[in-house]
This record gives structure tokens, C-alpha cells and sequence, in this order.
């Protein structure tokens, strides 16, 4: 058969084992057999072309001689959420000379101490485990999740850049406000003082203008008068 890429993931395994999978499918080059209640891989095929096989979540413990007799070119190997306590339940793997990643989740023998140093140096052909290398860089492979992470970061960063010259915007506007305002009562005291002033001049005019008409003789002071120089020449 031609097939390269064959996923069985979430289909129930017949008592714990592979089956329905023969060396028929020689061409393939990628595996997956996750979530199928696999406890054995016995009954595994020979797969010369076998790159990627993906085992997780399944309750395999051992019996991994089988992958390194019998998948000699895999590169990718993926036990997670299995049920390896032991780091000896791993050294079948050191008989896989192309074996580049590893990945053991949410195992058991992840909480050894050292357990990292451990695997690295039991496996010395290998690269990735659980996703980083030995020197805790990320792999290549892993769909530029780190990328994403520093661009959010970047975005963040001009967001708060921008946020902070709208404030210093904002500042500036207030500061102009406040002047126009100092002026708008400087021009209001200014015209209040214009219209007291004319008010204060026509009032003192006004003032001026009886106290002339007090210090001058009023006509009905003449008419009172006139009469009595009248009745002296009458009396002469």
C-alpha cells in the first residue's frame, strides 16, 4: 500500500494491543496511535519507512525493544501520559540511532531528579525531549509559539508607548485650557473695570452738574425777590 500517514486516534484497541496493522503499510512514514488504550506495542509491524510515531495517552509501561528492533529509521517518539516510572524501562530507545525527539508528559519518570540529565545522557543521540534540548531552547518544530509570545510583548510595549504620548497630549491640551481660561478672566475683569469706570464718570459729572445748579441763583428765587423791591418802591 502507498499510505505514509495513518491515524487511528480515540479508536479502542482489542485488549490492549495493536492490531488490524501489518507490514502491508511499509510505505508508512507517520503513526498515530493516541488515546486507543494501548498497553502493548507486541504486536507493532515492521515499518523501515517509520518516522513520527505518537503513543500518548495511552498505558504502555515497557516492552520498548520492540520499536528499536523493528522501527529503525524513527526521529519522533511520543510517550506521553504513559505509564513509565523507571528510566531502565527507557533504554531500548538507545538502539534508535535516529531518534531525535522524545517526549514522556505527564510520565512518571518525569519527577526523578535529574530526570532530564538522566535521559539526555542515556540517549546521547538525542536532541529534543519534551520539546527542549538540553541546553532548554525551544524546538524548531514547535509552531513558533515563542514568536507569538514576543510579539504580543512588542505590541504591548507600543501600545503603552502610544497610551503615554496621548497622556502627554492630554497634559498639553489641559495646560492650553487652563491659560485660555486665565485670559477669558483677565479680559472679563478688564471690561468690568471699562464699564465701572464710565459708570464712575457719569456719575461725578452728574455730581458737578448740581453743584452748579446749588451755587447759582435759581429763577424762583429772582421772582421771590422781584416782588419785594417791588413794595420799596411803593413804600418810597
Amino acid at each position: 500500500m502507498g499510505v505514509q500517514e495513518l491515524v487511528l486516534d480515540n479508536c479502542r484497541s482489542s485488549e490492549g494491543k495493536i492490531e488490524g496493522i501489518t507490514e502491508e503499510f511499509s510505505n508508512l512514514e507517520l503513526l498515530s496511535l493516541i488515546n486507543v488504550g494501548l498497553t502493548s506495542v507486541a504486536d507493532l509491524p515492521k515499518l523501515s519507512k517509520l518516522r513520527k510515531l505518537e503513543l500518548s495517552d495511552n498505558r504502555i509501561s515497557g516492552g520498548l525493544e520492540v520499536l528499536a528492533e523493528r522501527l529503525v529509521n524513527l526521529t519522533h517518539l511520543n510517550l506521553s501520559g504513559n505509564k513509565f516510572k523507571d528510566i531502565s524501562t527507557l533504554e531500548p530507545l538507545k538502539k534508535l540511532p535516529q531518534l531525535k525527539s522524545l517526549d514522556l508528559f505527564n510520565c512518571e519518570v518525569t519527577n526523578l531528579a535529574d530526570y532530564r540529565g538522566s535521559i539526555f545522557k542515556l540517549l546521547p543521540q538525542l536532541t529534543y525531549l519534551d520539546g527542549y534540548d538540553i541546553d532548554d531552547c525551544e524546538d524548531s518544530d514547535s509552531d513558533g509559539e515563542g514568536d507569538g509570545v514576543e510579539d504580543e510583548d512588542e505590541d504591548g510595549e507600543e501600545g503603552e508607548s502610544e497610551d503615554f504620548e496621548d497622556e502627554e497630549d492630554e497634559d498639553e491640551e489641559d495646560v492650553v485650557a487652563e491659560d485660555d481660561d486665565e485670559d477669558d478672566e483677565d479680559s472679563v475683569d478688564d471690561e468690568d473695570g471699562e464699564v465701572n469706570g464710565d459708570v464712575d464718570s457719569e456719575e461725578e459729572e452728574e455730581e458737578d452738574e448740581e453743584d452748579d445748579d446749588e451755587s447759582s441763583p435759581t429763577k424762583g428765587e429772582k421772582r421771590k425777590r422781584d416782588p419785594e423791591d417791588e413794595d420799596d418802591d411803593e413804600d418810597d
